[in-house]
């Protein structure tokens, strides 16, 4: 279900099956260490739509393969970073397109941490123009307790760190420099502080974490507790209704003077 990959006369078929849903991967381009390639984030989220939409049977949208990615600095060359008002914009505008093709349930897929103050923005502006549409923002490392748990055991800070490593060995090894990982651990240096820093003042080579300790068996079991724990939030989705059906559009009634108010408003009581 790779929307890439279907004609304009299977959408209304497509979507219908899907109950309208459809994922968009977002994803990022920057250094990950001298380990790690610079698409690893856009893989992940690329690689984990397409197994949810095969089992869920949702449409995937093509994969967003930048992202903003401002807080790794010009350091380490590689990274090809949007300003946020950029990425806003984009998944704005692909939104209200796939809105118009048909879609009323948006689950936007995000493989990079600092996506999501700008996936956030966008989401509101979405449902804000579109009465009908319902959106979602779902970060990778978020999907459930123990994924981030995994990601996180090597520091909160984290990146390209062991479970990022080891994810890269298990999805896409042909991106990983073996040779490279050992001598790549680099420590959080960020426990305590209150300002948030860029990559640069946080880390020696562009990793945090212990890359060292990724194995491809860890890779595995981790991904396919993202592709199972994503499966299943999809799946709830899919249902999903809002809780009351008033427009956004429509406003309160309004009441002339204190005779046309409800009891209650106007300070009496009603009846339980």
């Amino acid at each position: 279900m790779n929307w890439a990959e279907r004609t304009w006369t299977e959408f209304p078929a497509d979507l219908a099956a899907a109950k309208r849903t459809a994922l968009l991967p977002i994803g990022a381009t920057e250094q990950h260490g001298p380990h790690l390639a610079t698409g690893m984030d856009t893989v992940i989220a690329d690689r984990l739509c397409r197994k949810v939409a095969e089992r869920s049977g949702v449409l995937t949208l093509p994969t967003l393969p930048y992202g903003c990615s401002l807080g790794h600095s010009r350091r380490w060359p590689g990274t090809i970073a949007l300003q946020p008002i950029t990425l806003i914009t984009l998944v704005k505008e692909i939104g209200d397109w796939a809105y118009h093709s048909g879609v009323r349930r948006l689950m936007i897929v995000n493989g990079h941490v600092t996506n999501a103050a700008p996936l956030r923005c966008a989401l509101e502006m979405l449902r804000a123009e579109h009465d009908d549409l319902m959106v979602a923002v779902i970060n990778t490392a978020q999907l459930s307790e123990r994924v981030r748990k995994s990601h996180a055991s090597d520091g909160q800070d984290w990146h390209a760190n062991r479970a990022e490593t080891a994810l890269m060995l298990a999805i896409a090894p042909e991106t990983v420099r073996g040779d490279a990982i050992n001598g790549a651990d680099d420590p959080d240096r960020t426990n305590g502080l209150i300002f948030s820093h860029p990559v640069n003042r946080t880390s020696t080579n562009g990793v945090t974490g212990q890359p060292s300790l990724a194995t491809r068996a860890e890779g595995t079991q981790l991904f396919s507790w993202m592709v199972e724990d994503l499966s299943l939030l999809v799946e709830k989705a899919k249902w999903e209704t809002p809780p009351l059906e008033q427009s956004y559009f429509e406003e309160a009634p309004h009441f002339e003077d204190a005779d046309e108010l409800p009891a209650t408003a106007a300070g009496g009581t009603e009846a339980k």
